[in-house]
Formats: C-alpha cells, structure tokens, sequence
C-alpha cells in the first residue's frame, strides 16, 4: 500500500511540473509575439537615422550594416524619395556586400511596382542576379492582380470627383468631401489603411493620389477622428507619415492661422520664423526626418528628377 501512495504522490508532483511548464510555455509563446509587434514610427526613425549616415555623412558600409539589421527585425518599406530598401540592395551590391540576392531582390519588387515604369529602373541589376525582364514583368502584373479591385475602382472615382469638386460651388465641394470621407472611413473598417498595397497609384492613366484625398481631410467635420485613426495606421506602417503631417498643419492653418499652430513644418511654413528644434521634436513624434535632413533628400530626388527628363529629351 505504501508503494501504491508513493507512487500516486510522485505522479501528482510530476503532473504539477507539467501543468507549471506548459503555462511557462504559453506565457513565453505570449511574450514572444508582443515582443514581434513594432511600431514603425520606430522605424521611420531609425531610417532617416541611417540615411543621414549614408547620405549626409558619407559613410555607406556603415549605413549598409545598420541597414541588414533593421531589415531582419521590419518588414522594409521603400518610402517615396528616401528608398531605404532599394538604396540598401543598390549599396549592397555596389560594396560587394550580401543583401540577399534573389530572394531580397523579389521582396523589392512589390515595393517598386506602384511606381508605373519605375522598376525598368532595376532590371541591370534583377539580370545581374539571374532574374530576366520577362519574369519581372510577370511579377508586377502579378502585384496588379493582387490589388483589391473594388477598392481600386471606388478611389478612383473619388480622386476624379475631388479633383472635379475644386473649381465647383462649395456646396458640391462639400457634399464630396463628405462623401470621400465616408468612404475612407469605410474602407478602414473593412479593409484598413489604402496603401499602395492595396490600390496602387495608377489605374488606367488615372493617378490615385491618396496624399491629397488625406489632406483634404483636414476641412472634414470628421477631422478628429482621421488625427486619432491615422495615426494608428503611421504606427503599424501603412500610412506614410507625412500624410497625415499635413492634414494636421493644413488644418491648423486654417482653423487658427497661427504660427504656433505650425506642428510638423508639412505645409505653408514659409514665411514664419519657426522654432526648428520643437519643429523636429514633433517630426521626430510620427517618424519625418528633420528639416534639414528632408532638405537634403528633396534637393537629390529633384536632381535625380530632372537627370531622367533630360535623358529623355
């Protein structure tokens, strides 16, 4: 008998170390995923941090470095003028670093695919690691089967009639304005933020210019609501930041008119003397590179604008 009570004893202790592991195991799994969730506006930081070495200081291998390690940790954006992950892939090559090859080199694509013709840009270096123009070519009509076509059609109507609304009555301008904001509201409901992604920036010569349907928000009577709810979307990295820096300084202008009112320097800061160190505190808040260091980055994408307009004169 005493054999028998032993033995149940030792079986409830061992079944006690395996309910206490088991909830240490899921507490880990628990921890680890929170540990995953980041916040981009982190990112964007650490972006226009590395860019400024690449850019401004001039030290490439360095920025390529911190580079590699930002990307195992986000998944890359590729921003419009800074273009972290292509500069990381075009660097890379350029010092005979891996960024790894083929596999890098796909993940790009969707991110250069908005941008119309813009990947013909890349195919030297897609040919240089055994990727031919005809499977690149498949691959961006691939990414245009992915766009959600409903989507894709309802803002292109929108873009068609904001644009049309301009030059009307305000009473149409309104009725427009409220309707494009419904329909923002709307889509974030049902399918989030619509990004590139999601929708693109062409569809059929028509050009989805998100940025202005954001900034026009700014005059909404659901304007609190799009400052709260976008900057959710800046944070999980669907809505560029400088979207909603200028829905915010827009309105601010003009609803108050005042210089104080100026948050991010996004929109029609010239003309004020601004305190640039508050300014670049705030831009800091949702993920904008400085003043200075944006100055920098318009004044290379123009050059570089203006390179390929004349090439193709």
């Amino acid at each position: 008998m005493t054999f028998f009570k032993k033995t149940d004893s030792h079986m409830q202790v061992k079944n006690i170390h395996i309910i206490f592991s088991s909830a240490i195991l899921i507490l880990l799994v628990v921890w680890s995923c929170k540990s995953k969730e980041v916040n981009y506006i982190t990112y964007y930081n650490k972006v226009n941090k590395i860019d400024s070495i690449y850019r401004m200081a001039n030290k490439p291998k360095k920025a390529i470095r911190k580079y590699r390690r930002l990307f195992r940790r986000y998944e890359p954006k590729n921003q419009e003028r800074i273009n972290e992950y292509a500069n990381y892939i075009i660097l890379s090559d350029q010092y005979h670093k891996n960024f790894g090859g083929q596999q890098s080199l796909y993940k790009l694509l969707p991110l250069i695919a908005p941008y119309n013709k813009q990947y013909k840009d890349y195919l030297k270096l897609y040919k240089k690691y055994g990727i031919d123009s005809v499977t690149v070519e498949k691959e961006i009509v691939q990414w245009k089967k992915s766009l959600n076509k409903q989507l894709v059609d309802s803002f292109t109507v929108a873009m068609i009639q904001d644009r049309g609304a301009k030059a009307d009555d305000s009473i149409k301008h309104h009725l427009i304005l409220k309707k494009n904001a419904e329909l923002l509201i709307w889509t974030f409901n049902h399918y989030g933020f619509p990004s590139l992604q999601k929708i693109g920036l062409w569809n059929e010569g028509e050009f989805l210019a998100m940025q202005s349907l954001i900034d026009h928000m700014s005059e909404s009577t659901y304007y609190p609501y799009f400052k709260t709810k976008l900057l959710e979307y800046i944070k999980s990295g669907e809505c560029p930041p400088y979207f909603y820096a200028v829905m915010i300084d827009k309105h601010n202008l003009n609803f108050t008119n005042h210089k104080e009112d100026i948050v991010y320097g996004a929109y029609r800061s010239i003309g004020f003397k601004l305190d640039s160190t508050q300014l670049d505190r705030n831009r800091r808040s949702i993920g904008l590179p400085s003043l200075r260091h944006y100055g920098v980055i318009k004044e290379v994408f123009h050059k570089k604008s203006a390179t390929k307009n004349s090439l193709k004169k």
